[in-house]
């Protein structure tokens, strides 16, 4: 009776650990993906170059952006945006490459100058109107403004009138080097919206000028 407990005792010993050997493995299974963000905020140059900073925020907290190229992201409305990091060239592109293509392409502004008291310009300006000319005609614009000002010196009436011819010269350059007349709308301000604010009767160079924007 011993030797038959001992072998009972054996077999299921052995018939466990085989058992336990013929048993499958079980799989690893595999962590679930991590998750998307709902949205992707980055922090790029203004057409001038400059960078400004934004403020990312909903109900559980918020984020400043204030370095070109950084960029916050956004799971859910119950968490945080996480911490401003700076994102690639290449996942910028990827991201919000047609988001950026199709943005128009922004004005271009420009500043010409006047001699004091007539329709002049300064020779540095002057060389200034075949490169104006020339983004005209890159930008097939039939939207540009030619707007004149003066400065203070003088009477305000006599100052409107020298602020239009100003503007009618530049308009006429323009149309020397080939621009359509109907692209361009001549407009003009007088002594009024002074680029320098200056008081009254006060000679300023900066203030005589034409201001051209191609739209």
């Amino acid at each position: 009776m011993r030797y038959v407990r001992r072998f009972a005792v054996a077999t299921l010993i052995s018939t466990l650990l085989f058992a336990a050997c013929a048993a499958p493995r079980p799989q690893a299974v595999a962590p679930p993906p991590a998750a998307e963000p709902k949205n992707t905020v980055v922090l790029l140059p203004g057409a001038d170059g400059q960078v400004g900073h934004v403020i990312v925020s909903n109900q559980a907290g918020q984020r400043t952006l204030d370095r070109a190229g950084t960029a916050t992201r956004i799971f859910d409305a119950g968490t945080a945006p996480t911490e401003p990091a700076t994102i690639s060239a290449m996942e910028i592109e990827a991201t919000f490459g047609a988001a950026l293509a199709a943005q128009p392409t922004p004005p271009r502004h420009f500043i010409l100058y006047f001699n004091q008291g007539s329709t002049e310009l300064t020779p540095a300006s002057r060389s200034d109107v075949s490169a104006i000319v020339a983004v005209i005609r890159e930008y097939a614009s039939v939207d540009t403004s030619v707007v004149g000002h003066t400065d203070t010196a003088g009477d305000a009436r006599v100052n409107q009138g020298l602020s239009l011819r100003r503007a009618l010269a530049v308009g006429a350059l323009l149309v020397a080097g080939g621009i359509d007349p109907g692209a361009l709308e001549i407009t003009s301000h007088g002594e009024a919206n002074p680029l320098v604010p200056t008081g009254d009767n006060v000679s300023e160079p900066r203030n005589r000028r034409v201001e051209v924007t191609v739209r």
